[in-house]
């Protein structure tokens, strides 16, 4: 008698967690995830994922300089070589309504609050705040209701949501990506065990408790669940699901760790509130609960923030102990633009890590890079000008099939950033007319 077929929604429960499966041989074709009848909509799942950075970069050492498939990847992109042919850098590209347009100073706040929203913010410091609706949002709007969480909000900052942090801008601009409506910002959060708990735990404060004072992992609590699978799964399932379980188990090892740990020395200036205390593992702790949200199917909609708008975060970790901020206005100093080179630097290393994780796990016939559609860059370009025209703006992943990567694209300038974004809400079946400041679809993507 064979097995019946595992339900795609398939949800191990135990006291203090609920942990969603990957696709599984055992659910039947891959294409029965989407569960989607518009007729746009991919066989598969289709992801996003934006990952912001602030401050711009160092545009000298980011942009290739041959178009096509035979660039070279620059100096600031070679740690991305593993993912070439899933990677496409666009140039050209402009957040209009990040530009003063009549407002004065506050381009950081500006850069961030309409990177995915292309609206002007309204430039004030308290509760009237307006932006727009970001991309994200547009898209968990629409494919929202297919997963257990609509859509995931992740940084390595905290999102204040009050007070004037540039030049007149609420803070809300310069530390949220992410906007419900024109009036709602959507914090995003910060701690990695927090995020852990959103993806996979259960129950009220009292169980989680009383699975951290034992120490137990969550899967402890699945256990006898798990063992009840066992009947309906192939060996490769049985693998990609102890896989799946050791990713889990290793991040919350890691979280644990992290919290065990005791802060590094303080440097005379400020340091952003983190956890944990080092900034390479709390990038890589989230990207690696993002590709488990991704895999597991617990949300297709993500927005990654490396930090806040403006930051500035010194990164000892590489021997820069300067402020990011105080970097970006680097006045054309040479010294000054080789540290911010060596900023962007790591921060593309942390990007090809995410990369690599996501092409690492299998899906079907292809991976869930594949599958996705990850964008990272910035809202301004050159930080020392403060420009928002030719943005550094980086597209990877296959969206199912219907991007061509290993490109460079150059595009006129000033072709509006939102361009991208309607492109992108197309292939998740949620096209619109307009987003922002859009001009139409963006082309030569396919």
């Amino acid at each position: 008698m064979t097995a019946p077929k595992l339900s795609r929604r398939t949800i191990l429960k135990g006291l203090g967690a609920s942990i969603a499966l990957p696709w599984l041989e055992s659910m039947g074709p891959l294409a029965a995830w989407a569960d989607d009848p518009a007729p746009q909509a991919n066989p598969v799942p289709n992801r996003m994922a934006f990952v912001y950075v602030p401050n711009g970069v160092n545009m000298t050492d980011w942009r290739p300089s041959a178009e096509g498939a035979d660039f070279t990847l620059s100096h600031t992109l070679e740690s991305l070589s593993e993912v070439r042919d899933s990677l496409s850098v666009l140039t050209g590209l402009t957040a209009d309504k990040a530009r003063p347009n009549g407002d004065g100073p506050g381009d950081h706040a500006r850069a961030m609050a309409a990177f995915l929203t292309g609206c002007q913010p309204r430039k004030t410091d308290g509760v009237d705040i307006r932006a727009g609706i970001s991309v994200d949002q547009a898209a968990a709007s629409r494919i929202g209701h297919l997963t257990r969480l609509a859509s995931l909000e992740i940084g390595c900052d905290p999102s204040a949501m009050a007070g004037n942090c540039d030049s007149g801008y609420s803070c809300a601009y310069s530390g949220t990506l992410s906007w419900r409506s024109a009036t709602q910002p959507i914090p995003k959060l910060n701690n990695p065990r927090l995020v852990f708990e959103r993806l996979f735990g259960s129950g009220g404060d009292a169980d989680r408790a009383r699975r951290d004072r034992n120490r137990q992992s969550v899967l402890d609590f699945i256990a006898e669940e798990t063992r009840g699978l066992e009947p309906n799964l192939s060996g490769t399932d049985r693998q990609r699901l102890d896989e799946y379980f050791s990713a889990i188990r290793d991040i919350e090892q890691r979280i644990q760790r992290a919290a065990q740990l005791p802060e590094p020395p303080r440097p005379d200036m400020a340091q952003p509130a983190g956890i944990p205390s080092n900034y390479r593992e709390h990038i890589r702790i989230l990207a690696d609960l993002l590709v488990l949200a991704f895999q597991a199917d617990i949300t297709r909609v993500s927005t990654f923030v490396f930090a806040n708008e403006g930051s500035n975060r010194p990164y000892s970790i590489i021997g820069v102990s300067e402020g990011h901020h105080d970097l970006s206005h680097h006045g054309n100093d040479a010294t000054k633009l080789a540290k911010i080179a060596r900023i962007n630097r790591f921060h593309m290393e942390q990007l090809a890590y995410f990369l690599g994780r996501l092409r690492a796990v299998r899906e079907g016939d292809g991976t869930l890079l594949d599958h996705s559609m990850v964008v990272y860059g910035s809202g301004n370009s050159d930080g020392n000008r403060h420009n928002h025209d030719d943005l550094p703006i980086l597209l990877a992943g296959k969206a199912c099939g219907t991007f061509r990567s290993g490109r460079h694209i150059r595009y006129a300038q000033n072709t509006p950033l939102n361009n991208l974004w309607l492109s992108m809400l197309d292939r998740i079946g949620s096209s619109v007319d307009a987003l922002g400041d859009s001009t139409g679809r963006l082309a030569n993507l396919a």
